[in-house]
Formats: C-alpha cells, sequence, structure tokens
C-alpha cells in the first residue's frame, strides 16, 4: 500500500474516532425515580464536597451508545465492570463516570492512539503494525492509569485528614453529642473526602441503612488501612456495648501515632532518593570544576613535552 492511502485511510479512522466521540455526548434525558433518585442524589453530593467534580466538568449530563462499551468490554475479563466500579469507588465516583463510560473512553482512546500511532508510520510502511498496536494499546489502558492515580492521590487526602477528623468527632462525642451529630459536625466543618465520606454515611442512614451497614460501605470504598481499622473498632464496640467516647480516643491517639511513625518514615526515605540526583548531576559538574584546571594544564605540559 502507498504512503497515500495510508494517509487517506488515517485520516477517515481519525475523522471515524472523532465522530464516536462526538456521539458519546449525546445529551441524556432519562428521568430515575424512588430510591434510586435517592441514592443518585446521594452519589452527587458525595462526589461535589469530595473536590474532584472540576476535573471531568459536566460528564454526567452525556449519555453513551451502547456499543462502545461493548466494544472495551469484549478486550476486558468478565470481572472488568465490578472492578472499574471498585476503582470508581477508591478515586471518589468522579461526576457523571460509571463503569460503562471508562469502558466507552478506552475505546475512544483505542482508535484515536491507534490511529496517531499509525500515522507515524507512513513513511516506514513496516512499522505500521507496531506503531498502531503500541498506539491502540496505551490508548486501552490509558484510562486505567488516570483511574489509578485518582483513586491514588484521594486515598493520601483521605490517610491525611484522617487524624485531624478523628480528633473532632472524639470532642463533639465527649461534649455530649451523639454519633450520628457528631458525624454532622465533622462533615460541616472539614473539607475533602474524609468530610464527603461521612456525608455520605449520613445519607445512607437516613434512607433505612443501619449505621454498621453505612460504616461498613465506607471501608469497603477506602483502601486507608486507618480507615478500615477505625471502622472495624467503631462497629465492634457498638455491637459488644462499649462507650463509643471511649474507642473514638483510643482511636484518635493512635492516629496520632500513626501519622508521626509515617513521616519519620517518609523523612528517612528522603537520603536514599537524594543519592541518585547527586550521583547523576552534583558530581559530575563537580569532577569538572575541581579536576578540569588540572587536567588543561597536564594537556598542554604533555603537549609540549611530546613535541
Amino acid at each position: 500500500m502507498s504512503g497515500s492511502g495510508l494517509l487517506y485511510g488515517g485520516i477517515v479512522a481519525f475523522v471515524l474516532a472523532i465522530v464516536a466521540l462526538t456521539t458519546a455526548l449525546v445529551p441524556r434525558r432519562q428521568g430515575k425515580r424512588g430510591v434510586t433518585q435517592a441514592l443518585a442524589a446521594i452519589d452527587q453530593r458525595y462526589t461535589r464536597d469530595s473536590g474532584t467534580g472540576g476535573r471531568t466538568g459536566g460528564a454526567g449530563h452525556f449519555t453513551l451508545p451502547d456499543w462502545l462499551p461493548d466494544m472495551a468490554a469484549r478486550l476486558s475479563p468478565a470481572s472488568a465492570r465490578p472492578s472499574l466500579q471498585r476503582r470508581l469507588d477508591v478515586a471518589g465516583n468522579p461526576p457523571g463516570w460509571t463503569p460503562d463510560r471508562v469502558l466507552a473512553s478506552k475505546a475512544v482512546c483505542v482508535v484515536v492512539l491507534g490511529t496517531v500511532g499509525a500515522l507515524f508510520a507512513l513513511r516506514h510502511p513496516a512499522l505500521l503494525v507496531l506503531t498502531g498496536g503500541a498506539g491502540a494499546a496505551a490508548g486501552f489502558f490509558l484510562p486505567d492509569v488516570w483511574l489509578y492515580n485518582s483513586g491514588l492521590k484521594r486515598q493520601q487526602r483521605l490517610a491525611l485528614s484522617l487524624p485531624e477528623g478523628l480528633d473532632l468527632l472524639t470532642i463533639c462525642v465527649e461534649a455530649g453529642l451523639g454519633f450520628d451529630g457528631a458525624l454532622a459536625q465533622v462533615a460541616r466543618n472539614l473539607k475533602g473526602p474524609l468530610a464527603a465520606e461521612f456525608a455520605r454515611v449520613l445519607q445512607e442512614m437516613q434512607i433505612g441503612k443501619s449505621r454498621a451497614e453505612a460504616m461498613r460501605a465506607m471501608a469497603e470504598r477506602s483502601s486507608v488501612p486507618e480507615l478500615r481499622a477505625f471502622v472495624s473498632a467503631l462497629t465492634q464496640s457498638t455491637e459488644l456495648g462499649i462507650p463509643v467516647a471511649n474507642v473514638l480516643r483510643e482511636q484518635a491517639k493512635e492516629m496520632r501515632v500513626r501519622r508521626r511513625q509515617r513521616a519519620e518514615a517518609q523523612a528517612q526515605k528522603v537520603p536514599v532518593k537524594m543519592t541518585f540526583p547527586l550521583i547523576g548531576c552534583l558530581l559530575p559538574a563537580l569532577f569538572v570544576v575541581v579536576l578540569g584546571a588540572g587536567l588543561i594544564t597536564i594537556s598542554h605540559t604533555l603537549f609540549h613535552v611530546f613535541k
């Protein structure tokens, strides 16, 4: 196939990818009722408070054609949708993003990046399959990388704000508030993913879930070990009849100790991380400054001797 034929084929594939992406962004007008509407309102409030809404824009107002998720689902294992839902929960459920939307974005990225990779091989047709396949593979895993990165950053923010949130929760309970009222105060006065999680727990309790079920669901949406330990201790204290204030006080103290230990561990990693920039950047420049003049003098002396 000639270079012009490949060029025309790449342009046609790129136009088809743009058409597919435009079709994917068709406004959705489907309504929800009853409990489904209540759960959707909880998710909307939860994602708005978690601070992730500004990066995804108005994706929640669009629907997707069925063939886009199906295209990526054929290339994924059977457990792709539950796994994606789990990672979306860890990332805070960005507004409008569902497992089907992630699969559709995979399909669009495969077509677009595969076409771009094929265009790079127009002058070398032998590399067409290699560059096109590499671009398609990169496009298939690009949404997964974005989702993993979003979840990792959110869990880090959650771990950092957990000691402060537990301190405030302990103060509210010891001041005479009930546990539900203390959760409401933390959700109202704090910002970030922890406040959003507590707000979602309260909203799930309002639509009929028990406290233990709502707290366990919060632990399942997180990968922070400290939060899981806190939920486990709290549910066990409720079942055994232990005062909540005592449990919260001990958990807050343990969280502060873990935060200090985590900071010390990060500080001990600094010398190791500085070794590679020191060897690669500073030492060569230092050698040039210290030994450069001597090497120049030695070279001039040897040149005159041999001459």
